[in-house]
């Protein structure tokens, strides 16, 4: 069932928060440190875990699916958030930094994805053609 891949989720977030807040006091530091990354990587690790076993029904693998994809860009915006208020009370050098990244970031795109060369329809056909063989 559905709700499953919910109640997986939630073990894991709660599991991970816990070790981020055990990681965090062990390295001095007052606050969560990684937690929902943990909780990520404890759900991954449970889902392929439970799925090499045959214990995860497609119903539940279909939960987990979506909350996982759901859960990542919640967590993505909400930690660039955070980014951004602690940048601009940092001053311009965090600021400068922030935007040097960016254009790293995009330049390393564009050369990317310069760098592909298309597929020539003839030899996607060959390939089409050898694989329905």
């Amino acid at each position: 069932m559905i709700i499953y891949g919910t109640a997986l989720l939630a073990i894991c977030h709660l599991l991970g928060i816990f070790l981020g807040d055990l990681l965090g006091a062990l390295l001095g530091a007052k606050t969560n440190v990684g937690g929902v990354g943990i909780a990520m990587i404890l759900l991954i690790c449970a889902r392929l875990w439970l799925h090499k076993r045959g214990l995860m029904p497609q119903q539940t693998e279909m939960g987990v699916a979506f909350w996982g994809a759901m859960y990542i860009p919640v967590v993505v915006a909400m930690a660039a958030q955070q980014n951004v208020v602690s940048a601009l009370r940092g001053g311009p050098v965090a600021l400068l930094a922030a935007l040097a990244s960016v254009l790293v970031c995009a330049v390393c795109v564009s050369l990317i994805n310069r760098g592909e060369r298309p597929v020539p329809e003839a030899d996607a056909d060959a390939r089409v053609a050898t694989q329905r063989a």
